[in-house]
């Protein structure tokens, strides 16, 4: 009877060593406490958008001509009016003098001719008063009324030539203008394509040339992003809205929308988006926001405060969650169906289903995270 119970001693103990070293091992998962706080309802754009100018403008001359004067390079800022280039055209200049000496020769040739106007009108009058006296001849007193006449129609004639000579000028200094380039606004040149002596040509009707000059105006920006055209029926102008940057990691910029276009854009068959321009709410430091800064933009549709909330990465196919309910050494999942409100990538709005405190899965992408499992928070698992 002693051996006996001596092996089945050794048997026992056997099967329980063999069962404690066969076990499974609770599967180490990251669990997130339900809690309460805020969510949101928002949309992002599909794309990669961009810093925009809410004035750009690329230059280049009417005609075609050689640079003489380039009076900026990249990187300048220049004032509304300033001259940034000039082509060749001396010859245009003497035009313009030669029109300028044409109008101050019609000027004295007014004066001239319409002083003796003002003569043979003198005169006609005096005829008038003699013809009334008797002393001269209706015809004499006709003829220089009929002189007068003449002479005040080559006054007026002179003075046309005047007006004429000041068109001509006009032209020719309309004619200059298509060989020099203004700023139309100030701003900070961004491009210039040529050097001076090179010979520059506008763009030809349907051939895109570069342009001689990138004009920004980096005082007004704003950011331009494509949404899904599933989603731009929800975005409204005046929405909240948040800017990321790559140029600025970590930094989030209060927004709001500016405008929705009033088209789709098809860049691909199956990508057709709608472009969402928003505007700081806060202006940065000079030089801190760049023109084609590319940028993402998050749109708040809707905004709910102090609601039950979880991790939107612990939502699973169907509204579901796995609950992790804790035992002495190790937790058993259980699964659960739940009921949603508004939701971001973040978190989402729990309006049914779970209790606040309660922990639940995060982790569901690991190998064997399912219903009825042994697990352990990963920061309590277990060594052997």
């Amino acid at each position: 009877m002693r051996r006996l119970l001596i092996v089945v001693l050794l048997i026992a103990a056997s099967a329980a060593v063999f069962w404690w070293f066969s076990k499974p091992e609770p599967i180490p998962v990251v669990l997130a406490e339900v809690n309460r706080g805020k969510v949101e309802s928002s949309v992002s754009n599909t794309r990669a958008g961009s810093v925009e100018a809410c004035q750009r403008t690329r230059l280049s001359p009417i005609s075609g001509g050689r640079i003489t004067y380039l009076g900026v390079k990249k990187g300048d800022r220049v004032k509304k009016g300033q001259i940034l280039l000039k082509l060749w055209n001396e010859d245009q200049q003497a035009q313009s003098r030669l029109a300028q000496t044409q109008v101050e020769s019609a000027r004295k040739h007014v004066e001239e001719v319409c002083a003796i106007a003002d003569n043979a009108q003198r005169e006609a009058e005096r005829a008038a008063n003699l013809r009334a006296s008797g002393f001269i001849s209706a015809s004499a007193e006709e003829k220089a009324r009929y002189e007068a006449q003449s002479r005040r129609a080559a006054c007026e004639t002179t003075r046309a030539d005047v007006e004429q000579a000041r068109a001509r000028l006009s032209a020719t200094r309309i004619e200059r203008g298509r060989t020099i380039l203004i700023a139309p606004f100030s701003g900070t040149i961004a491009d210039i394509v040529g050097e001076l002596g090179e010979y520059t040509t506008p763009s030809p009707p349907g051939v895109a040339t570069p342009p001689a000059i990138d004009l920004i105006d980096d005082s007004c920006l704003y950011i331009s992003a494509p949404m899904d055209e599933v989603d731009a029926p929800k975005i409204r102008a005046g929405q909240s809205a948040r800017i990321t940057l790559d140029a600025l990691p970590g930094k989030v910029l209060p927004a709001h929308v500016k405008r929705i276009a009033p088209y789709v854009v098809a860049v691909e068959k199956q990508a057709r988006t709608v472009n969402v321009e928003a505007t700081l709410d806060d202006r940065l430091a000079p030089g801190e926001l760049l023109v084609g800064y590319s940028a993402d933009l998050e749109v708040i549709l809707d905004a709910r405060e102090n609601v039950l909330r979880i991790p939107t990465s612990a939502l699973m196919e169907g509204n579901k969650v796995l609950v992790y309910r804790a035992d002495s050494d190790a937790g058993v999942l259980e699964e659960r169906a739940v009921k949603v409100g508004l939701s971001n990538w973040e978190y989402t709005e729990i309006t049914e289903g779970l209790m606040e405190e309660e922990k639940i899965v995060v982790s569901l992408e690991r190998e064997g995270v399912k219903a009825g499992a042994q697990a352990v928070p990963e920061q309590n698992r277990p060594t052997k």
